[in-house]
């Protein structure tokens, strides 16, 4: 066999600058701080106002933690859309090594995230840490019985958040348009969803709404929902609960044992079910206002940090699962809010809109405050940057598409960074693009059966794949696949590396699922 010794030594220069990197990293770490990941659902990168002063609402709290610490203006969620964004961010794993190509799961059926597996909040477990999740899990757990038929809502629920690491969870299973609306709590159901209900046309166009009355009797298309379920006081629960975990946590915190909270919110995915406070507060309709409100509740997590002493040893990490909602069109068309900013199209989309969110960290003392950073990172690189400031190793079958950022959230700057590094992006009906660089190659046309791309589809006999450089044309106007045909191949050798080997970063080459995958049509297994 004749070995290539130029990659071999490739190899192990860039293995040996990586360890040093994060042994730099953290000998600057002296204390292990809180960690609160918080999650919005379906905002895009326009909606933060530090980061548009164009828009029609301000947001004030989100602003705090970009001005307060770093904004990643090339940060990405690792799919289109939510459920696959979500297993990604607390596995470090690209979801389309699982058995969901496309699409997303629903509320009530196995966990997406296998067992056993690795998670930011097991491994932080592990490294002596108290961990809770609160708001939207969307993973899928367990429920007893099938719905209309023979539920038992007395049974604890399987395959949920305790049992991937989260001491502690309060929330709801799923988007509200997949049902089992009720809150939750560790593994209980704390209201029976014994009603039914649907969706109900919204004042708003291309909006709806759960409200009373529900009904008694099943019928096909309903979702569950508890009597007591009310959708517009949702956000205000799950940041009550989230406030509470904080204060309950510090006296710990304080004396050596950090936490970690995981903050999903609902918002401002569908049904924008703004609570009453807010509603008619903003320029922006019924999405402005249920943005005003998002913000609010980020702001009442900040606050309960400040209060109870933690906020400088508190690494804050802010971002969304996927770009906005298709109705940002009507924001945009109607209120001049620009919730893609200037990139196209928006969630479910292969394009930046997409998968470009805002991604935003504070961490007083270690982040300096204003910093940016223009390189791509990924939602995925979140696992392996946790494990690098607490100290903690990672196997070869855990976060395998993670990169630590933490020498770009240090005075490292990117020279200590792979920047080389592809990210690879995911569309809602399971196509890919890979970014490296300046270049992102879309890769829109394969057998993906009947879901089609939302929007921006190719005609008949257009081009299956656009080559745009993002650096000078991040609108993705110009296709230049047939200008440059070697950097076309060199993308598709790199994604069908990354594909093969069951991993990004270096390590052992990891099993994945293989089947049932049409959307792959450029490689062999």
């Amino acid at each position: 066999m004749k070995l290539n010794y130029s990659k071999i030594f490739t190899f192990f220069i860039g293995s040996f600058l990586f360890c040093m990197s994060s042994c730099t990293s953290k000998a600057k770490i002296e204390n292990k701080p809180n960690i609160v990941i918080i999650y919005t659902d379906d905002q895009g990168y326009g909606d933060v106002s530090a980061l548009n002063p164009e828009a029609k609402f301000k947001t004030p709290n989100m602003d705090k933690i970009a001005n307060q610490g770093i904004v990643f203006t090339d940060g990405h969620s690792s799919d289109a859309v939510c459920s696959p964004s979500r297993y990604t961010l607390l596995t470090g794993r690209y979801s389309w090594r699982t058995s969901l190509k496309k699409s997303v799961l629903r509320a009530d059926g196995p966990c997406l995230i296998e067992k056993d597996r690795m998670t930011i909040a097991s491994m932080l477990k592990e490294n002596a840490y108290n961990t809770a999740m609160v708001g939207k899990w969307h993973l899928q757990m367990d429920f007893a019985g099938e719905i209309g038929k023979n539920r038992d809502w007395s049974k604890p629920f399987k395959e949920g958040p305790i049992e991937h690491g989260f001491d502690y969870f309060f929330g709801i299973a799923a988007s509200m348009n997949f049902g089992v609306l009720s809150l939750l709590e560790n593994d209980k159901v704390l209201n029976p969803p014994t009603l039914y209900t649907h969706k109900k046309r919204d004042v708003t166009p291309h909006t709806f709404r759960f409200t009373p009355p529900y009904d008694e009797e099943y019928k096909k298309g309903n979702i569950e929902v508890a009597p007591s379920f009310n959708d517009e006081l949702v956000l205000e629960k799950l940041a009550g609960k989230a406030v509470e975990y904080i204060n309950k946590s510090a006296e710990d915190a304080k004396k050596g044992k950090p936490f970690f909270l995981y903050f999903a919110l609902t918002s401002p995915h569908l049904p924008h079910c703004t609570h009453p406070d807010f509603q008619g507060k903003s320029n922006c309709g019924n999405y402005g206002d249920f943005m005003m409100e998002t913000d609010y509740r980020v702001g009442q997590v900040l606050a309960a940090l400040k209060e109870n002493g933690l906020e400088d040893n508190t690494l804050v990490i802010f971002s969304s699962d996927n770009g906005a909602e298709s109705n940002y069109a009507y924001q945009r068309d109607t209120y001049q809010h620009y919730s893609c900013m200037n990139f196209k199209g928006g969630k479910r989309d292969i394009y930046e809109g997409g998968h470009r969110v805002p991604f935003l960290m504070r961490w007083p003392g270690v982040i300096k405050a204003g910093s940016k950073v223009n390189v791509p990172v990924c939602q995925s690189d979140y696992l392996a940057t946790i494990a690098d400031i607490v100290g903690a190793s990672i196997p070869d079958n855990a976060a395998e598409d993670s990169y630590s950022l933490l020498p770009l959230m240090t005075d490292e700057g990117t020279e200590s960074y792979q920047s080389d590094r592809a990210v690879i992006h995911h569309s809602f009906t399971g196509h890919f693009a890979i970014r490296q660089g300046k270049w992102k190659l879309n890769m829109l046309r394969g057998s993906g059966g009947s879901l089609k791309p939302k929007v921006f589809e190719p005609a008949e006999g257009e081009a299956t794949y656009e080559l745009y450089d993002i650096e000078n044309d991040p609108s993705e106007m110009t296709n230049l696949y047939f200008e440059y045909p070697k950097v076309v191949e060199k993308l598709k050798k790199e994604i069908t590396a990354i594909i093969k080997n069951g991993r990004s970063t270096a390590g052992a080459p990891q099993d994945f699922v293989k089947e049932n995958w049409s959307q792959v049509t450029w490689m062999n297994f």
